[in-house]
């Protein structure tokens, strides 16, 4: 079946010449699923990441939601914001959220029960269904437009709710329902490394606009401002090395929080055995996607090398904030929880620096709609 909602051809803007007025009155913004925060960073703004400042976003966060106790912490710890703890199927819109108007609202529904690293049991896992509860919320509030995003393995996830496999993907019947409930939808596959973000990490972002407002050739997407090369755009990717490798010798050295001996994996290597995290990554490219798992699943750092290139005896994982720099979070970003859970809660999260793009290509696109 032909994947309706899908334009090669997006609209794309070139986010970094967006000029924000300073008395522009802030977007108000409801973030479902919101983990430690990366999507909401990168639409709040005004954070560094490796020496180049992202300026200030005209959105206000004013509900987040999170089941992860740990990541919900976190958030907390690092926004002005509190944290709804509760199953999101368990809120009552006219009782647990705030009563105004709202924008935009933000979710990134779990996507374990598509990621080709998981079991892919598709929409016939509970998990794969809360995206229902998201349009749930939008109903409630019909926001001028939403930003969901899940992993790309969601085009090619093909079990119904009952588990039976059909021809069309998750991804279809998902845009459908969003459809049916008053958005014009789109979605586009996003590579965080085209963005200046040092990992190979893809992300559908599907991207909805109230259909009395406009239809999707009003929808754009943030245009590339990074390549492999440079010849595309000027600025070839960064690498693992341009992201991590200043912090190689500091382990407990440092006053940047989340890199000291025990920030860092103890899991043991297998020699011989292909599994994952059971390897190095490379220095000179953007790094593998990381993941929303800890211990034996985080990679070995690419200097970890004795005299003989595979013997696993000298190799060290990553720590937790070489894994948040490859996720491109501020070095001001403080992990406030176990190693183990801040693994998890950064792997889930969007890279921040990858957010702050879709961010200001929504509120281009909110501006338009405005005109």
């Amino acid at each position: 079946m032909k994947e309706t909602y899908y334009i090669n051809d997006v609209n794309r803007v070139n986010t970094e010449n967006i000029k924000i007025p300073d008395s522009i009155k802030p977007f108000k913004v409801v973030s479902l699923f919101s983990g430690c925060g990366g999507m909401d960073l990168g639409f709040q703004g005004d954070f560094d990441f490796l020496g180049k400042h992202f300026d200030k976003n005209p959105f206000d966060i004013i509900f987040a939601n999170d089941i992860f106790k740990q990541a919900a912490d976190m958030y907390e710890d690092n926004f002005e914001q509190k944290v709804e703890r509760r199953d999101v199927k368990e809120l009552e819109v006219n009782k647990d959220l705030p009563q105004e108007e709202v924008d935009v609202i933000l979710g990134g529904f779990p996507c374990q029960t598509f990621s080709y690293a998981g079991k892919r049991k598709g929409l016939s896992d509970p998990r794969g269904q809360l995206y229902l509860q998201m349009i749930r919320v939008i109903d409630h509030y019909k926001p001028k437009m939403f930003i969901a995003e899940n992993v790309d393995g969601i085009r090619n996830s093909r079990k119904d709710s009952k588990g039976d496999n059909v021809d069309t993907s998750a991804l279809d019947t998902i845009l459908k329902d969003f459809d049916m409930h008053g958005y014009n939808v789109q979605y586009h596959v996003l590579l965080a490394a085209d963005y200046g973000v040092p990992q190979m990490r893809r992300r559908v972002i599907i991207m909805g606009i109230r259909k009395d407002l406009g239809d999707i050739n009003n929808e754009y997407y943030p245009k590339q401002t990074y390549d492999e090369t440079g010849e595309k755009t000027g600025r070839r990717w960064l690498t693992a090395k341009d992201g991590i490798d200043d912090l190689w010798n500091k382990v407990n050295k440092t006053n940047i929080p989340n890199h000291t001996s025990r920030d860092i994996s103890k899991a043991k290597f297998y020699p011989g055995r292909k599994m994952q995290g059971n390897n190095r990554i490379s220095a000179n490219r953007p790094s593998p996607t990381i993941r929303a798992e800890h211990h034996g699943n985080i990679e070995a750092h690419y200097r970890t090398i004795l005299s003989c290139p595979d013997d696993m005896s000298g190799w060290r994982r990553l720590s937790v904030r070489e894994c948040a720099r490859l996720q491109s979070f501020p070095d001001t970003y403080n992990f406030t929880s176990s190693a183990s859970s801040a693994y998890k809660a950064i792997g889930n999260a969007v890279p921040p620096v990858l957010a702050w793009n879709i961010a200001r290509s929504v509120y281009y696109t909110l501006n338009k709609l405005a005109k």
